[in-house]
This record gives structure tokens, C-alpha cells and sequence, in this order.
């Protein structure tokens, strides 16, 4: 009987780590990275960041996290481009000259 309360227990442990482990891959720390491919200035909106890429440019936002919402992208001609958010560290933000798009992070190899 023991061993039976001791491999529920077990589940649970393991059901809670996982849990833990899949809320934190979007909760807190990691790099956000954006990446400014267009010819122009922007400035980028995070909900409690703002930061200025320049034309060509790129901006990491160390141990940001996730975006608490959405993620708007203000062009120098004032139009506003939003995406839809959480975006994590394991997305980077790629403003382009026609559109803003998330693509994957791959890590690096250093093998």
C-alpha cells in the first residue's frame, strides 16, 4: 500500500516540475531580441519597454522575457504595425520593409 501513495506521489512531483518547466520557458529571463531589415528608423513597443532600432539595426533586451501583451512597431511615417503577443525569447521580432514578422531563434552551435 506505501508503494502505491509513494508512485502517486511520484506523478505529482513529476506533473508539477513539467508544469514549472513549460510556464517558465515564457515566464521571465531570456534575450529578446528584435532586428530592424527595413530602411527606416523604428521604434518598438513592447507594453513596458520602448526602444529605437535603427535602419539596419538590432536591439536585444537582456533577460527580458516575454512581452506582457502584444507588440506594436511605430514606422517613422507614424504608421503602426502590432503583433500579437506574448512574444518570447525563443521568437525574434524582424521588422522588414512591407511587414513584421517572428521568427524562430535557433541556438548557436559552437561545436
Amino acid at each position: 500500500m506505501n508503494g502505491r501513495r509513494y508512485g502517486r506521489a511520484w506523478v505529482v512531483a513529476v506533473a508539477v516540475v513539467c508544469v514549472g518547466a513549460v510556464l517558465s520557458a515564457c515566464d521571465g529571463g531570456g534575450d529578446l531580441e528584435v532586428a530592424n531589415d527595413s530602411g527606416g528608423d523604428v521604434i518598438v513597443r513592447t507594453g513596458d519597454e520602448e526602444a529605437e532600432v535603427t535602419a539596419d539595426g538590432g536591439v536585444v533586451l537582456l533577460d527580458y522575457g516575454c512581452t506582457p501583451g502584444a507588440v506594436t512597431v511605430v514606422r517613422v511615417s507614424g504608421a503602426e504595425e502590432v503583433v500579437d503577443g506574448p512574444v518570447c525569447p525563443d521568437q525574434r521580432i524582424v521588422v522588414r520593409d512591407d511587414e513584421v514578422v517572428l521568427v524562430p531563434v535557433v541556438a548557436d552551435d559552437d561545436s
